[in-house]
């Protein structure tokens, strides 16, 4: 009987047009504008990387000198090339990393493709297995050749294709990158974690992965410029070298442990590490030290700001507003087809026959409305990634937002058909047949 109701809802849009089109058309425009606002949130707010987040951890230490504390009593969202050392070196996770950007230069050596700038990190070997990058060609590189600050390196799948070709493996050629020769020991396929959690201080959030990826100790040694946030509450002395050994907070530093429960042990290993540095020293404060998960990371950052939270609840109030449009829209419809429900009854139609042959033309109507608001839905994010290409990998629609889309444009329409069809189930059907 469904069916037939189906086929009964697909030939009544005929009926009555203008009505239909404006019903179709007040649900397709509630539905893209909550779907567009929910597809964002959705990008923001997503776990980057949900099979280890609650393992990957970032530790924040106190070194503020004690007469120049900051305001709301929190430590640097970095860390000194001191700390990060320290802590790389002892080794306490399964893996750890120092992370900070650069910006390098890169020569192609051919005459067609002059030099140009691109995107770069300086990290350990660690990174790769930590973050569970893809490799299309080779590997990275070996803790040895961390160890000695080698020249090698691993570049993006995008860097790899401009410079050699697509489809050609470049491993084991070298590559000029800031005025030294690199042997490439792996090529990173496409890999864009969103939100970028991985590097959010002084970086795009939403941005595309890096395509340079050095040794840290080899770009410390070659004195590769910093591509990102450089906070200092302390002079430090000129140039790079004076950068190095100051207590400006530049880098950023992740550990990967065993398990989440290992979290505890981790922080009383802060703790004492801090300890030790008083005794030389060093954080003049009282310890302060922060560990952060990656979603905790993510929130501490505000990656999903208030106002994209607003604007998600604005565009649902105005789907409300849609939905009340088109409850008295489809009263306006079923109201005028008295005589049609009143043969029904007549012929032996129950009243529950009525409520699901209307609630189920409701239903076409939702449906309609879903292929209408799931066009404008990606006609506004193509808008948006046109209108703002730094948050293009946010307004992608994946399979669960376009089920999403359909889901909430039917049970829009069902629930804005629940007052229409409860009305036309009170039909009498004596009244209309004596009236005809």
């Amino acid at each position: 009987m469904f069916r037939y109701y189906l086929g009964l809802g697909f030939r009544s849009l005929r009926r009555n047009p203008v009505l239909t089109i404006l019903m179709v058309l007040t649900l397709s425009v509630g539905v893209a504008a909550s779907m567009t606002t929910l597809t964002l949130l959705h990008g923001m707010s997503g776990d980057p990387i949900p099979q280890k987040s609650d393992r990957l951890f970032v530790p924040r230490l106190d070194n503020y000198p004690a007469d120049n504390p900051p305001g709301d009593g929190e430590p640097p969202q970095q860390v000194t090339h001191t700390d990060a050392m320290a802590l790389w070196e002892q080794a306490k996770g399964l893996r750890q990393t120092p992370i900070y950007g650069t910006g390098p230069a890169i020569d192609s050596g051919r005459a067609d493709l002059p030099p140009f700038f691109s995107d770069g990190l300086a990290v350990g070997s660690d990174f790769f297995a930590m973050f569970d990058v893809p490799f299309l060609y080779g590997q990275a590189w070996s803790k040895a050749e961390d160890d000695k600050g080698a020249s090698v390196v691993v570049i993006g799948r995008g860097l790899s294709e401009r410079v050699f070709g697509d489809g050609v493996d470049p491993v084991g050629k070298t590559i000029r990158i800031s005025d030294n020769d690199y042997s490439i020991v792996g090529v990173a396929d496409t890999w864009n974690p969103v939100p970028k959690f991985y590097r959010l201080i002084g970086n795009n959030q939403y941005g595309t992965s890096e395509d340079v990826f050095l040794p840290f100790r080899t770009a410390i040694a070659r004195e590769m410029q910093v591509n990102g946030s450089i906070d200092c509450s302390s002079n430090a002395d000129p140039g790079f070298k004076g950068l190095v050994a100051s207590e400006c907070v530049w880098m950023q530093f992740w550990v990967e442990l065993e398990s989440a429960s290992d979290r505890a042990e981790y922080a009383d290993y802060l703790n004492a590490y801090v300890a030790e540095q008083k005794a030389l020293g060093r954080f003049p404060r009282p310890a302060n030290n922060r560990l952060h998960n990656v979603m905790e990371w993510l929130d501490f950052n505000e990656v999903v700001s208030d106002d994209t939270r607003t604007s998600t609840w604005l565009a649902f109030g105005f789907l409300l507003v849609c939905l009340v449009n088109t409850v008295g829209l489809l009263l306006a419809k079923f109201s005028a087809r008295p005589g049609e429900i009143g043969v029904r009854r007549a012929l032996g139609a129950t009243r529950r026959d009525v409520f699901k042959q209307y609630l189920t033309e409701a239903g076409v109507i939702g449906l309609v409305g879903a292929g209408v608001g799931v066009g404008l839905t990606f006609a506004a994010l193509a808008f948006i990634r046109n209108f703002d290409e730094d948050i293009s990998l946010i307004t992608r629609v994946d399979g669960v937002m376009l089920v999403s889309a359909i889901v909430l444009s039917v049970a829009a329409s069902l629930l804005a058909g629940l007052l229409p069809t409860w009305r036309a189930c009170q039909v009498v059907p004596a009244l209309q047949l004596k009236s005809q």
